[in-house]
């Protein structure tokens, strides 16, 4: 069987002997709405458990608009314009909206990746800018959770009028399904919140996972912090493959996520019988994969069904290589994952982006990685705990040698937009 993965702005082609493929696990096949414009429009006007962004804008001297980074697909062109149509209809001045770019503790976005995020028209026309993590000045401390996190929310959402956010709900390796809260915390909350957030007391709870909201302690967290910061009006969307939207999700940011995250549950879960001796993944192609760093997500999605010992062959573009320097740095200098994960419950010792690095501990507890990109070079992908390739088909040719000719091999093209699952006995 021929399949072609996700890999980069394209696809990378894939063969697996039939007798060997236990699955390929892919998106519900989901109509594409036909008018997405109208959809959207008709979700802001009839909202989820609140009124319409039309009567909460009115009588509004400012408008913060927080939209996802560049490294979520989220159809900003498309959901944008009738947000600021209704704002400024509602008598919100241009000049008093800015759209805030939720980075988390990621770059920030400028140039030609700004425009590809929202377009030409709106980059030219309003104010937009990045979120920084990491400078103190720009957020407002607002107390602490009942659990002890410190809040730091950035001043620019805190200071407007009328606060809103956007974003895209998919399966999440921690969260367990992005979109709502997230657009705060970590969307933007400062790295003294991330402290908390991505520290091991939480990353480690075995409920901090893909497609767990009950009882899931980051989600709890960071929606109380969403709470403490004021989230007026919330817009989700869920997409296809395709990246056309499915759906759209308005209104009270609890409630509307809550209702979209089971919608992209119906949609993205698939199950296998039984867990597969290996696992062949992307990361969803661009703009997921363009790092090692977001690409460790399909690592995530794999190990859900992957057999303990068994292994995972992750294929991503990485296009910008590694990461982060902090990330690049830690990951080079880390000898031994178990001492690392170990080392993390010292506050002395966060880094920047450390929480990716835990993620691939976990991974690397239960399987073996095998990795193939051509966007770092092949001496640095020996430095990344995984087994480096020199191709695709030169991880199935050492899966079937390993295993041999029974071994069963699961397969996920879409990677982190799959909420892969086994079955429940």
């Amino acid at each position: 069987m021929k399949v072609e993965m996700r890999y980069g702005t394209g696809t990378l082609p894939i063969e697996i002997p039939d007798k060997n493929v236990a699955g390929v696990l892919e998106i519900s096949e989901s109509a594409p709405l036909s008018d997405e414009d109208s959809a959207v429009r008709e979700a802001i006007t009839q909202p989820i458990a609140s009124p319409p962004l039309a009567e909460l804008a009115r009588g509004r001297e400012s408008a913060c608009i927080v939209i996802s980074d560049v490294t979520r697909p989220v159809p900003n062109k498309v959901i944008l314009p009738p947000i600021l149509e209704t704002l400024k209809r509602a008598g919100i001045p241009r000049e008093k909206i800015t759209i805030l770019i939720a980075t988390g503790i990621h770059r920030p976005n400028v140039g030609e990746e700004l425009e590809e995020m929202v377009g030409r028209d709106i980059m030219d026309t309003y104010r937009i800018v990045n979120h920084f993590s990491q400078k103190p000045g720009h957020h407002t401390y607002l107390g602490k959770t009942r659990n002890g996190t410190p809040v730091h929310i950035d001043k620019t959402y805190l200071e407007s009028d009328l606060r809103i956010t956007t974003g895209l709900i998919e399966p999440h390796l921690m969260a367990g399904y992005s979109g709502g809260r997230k657009a705060i915390c970590p969307g933007v909350a400062s790295v003294e919140t991330m402290k908390v957030m991505h520290g091991p007391e939480l990353m480690e709870h075995p409920k901090s996972a893909v497609g767990i909201l009950e009882g899931n302690p980051f989600h709890i967290e960071a929606t109380e912090i969403a709470l403490m910061a004021g989230v007026d009006f919330n817009l989700n969307v869920a997409i296809d493959k395709h990246r056309q939207i499915t759906g759209v999700f308005a209104g009270d940011m609890v409630e509307s996520h809550r209702v979209g995250a089971a919608c992209v549950e119906k949609q993205a879960k698939v199950t296998l019988p039984a867990p597969a001796d290996a696992v062949v993944v992307s990361s969803a192609g661009y703009p997921l994969d363009t790092t090692f760093y977001q690409a460790i997500k399909g690592l995530l999605t794999a190990v859900e069904i992957v057999r303990q010992g068994g292994s995972i062959l992750l294929v991503a573009a990485c296009s910008e290589g590694i990461g982060s320097k902090p990330f690049t740095d830690l990951i080079f200098k880390t000898d031994d994952l178990t001492a690392f994960v170990q080392g993390l419950y010292n506050p002395a010792n966060f880094v920047i982006d450390q929480w990716q690095l835990e993620e691939l501990a976990k991974v690397a507890r239960k399987a073996d990685i095998y990795f193939y990109t051509d966007g770092i070079p092949y001496h640095q992908r020996t430095k990344l705990f995984v087994h480096p390739l020199k191709s695709g088909q030169e991880g199935i040719d050492e899966i079937l040698a390993r295993y041999g000719e029974d071994v069963q091999i699961a397969v996920i093209p879409e990677g982190p937009y799959v909420l892969a699952q086994l079955e429940k006995a």
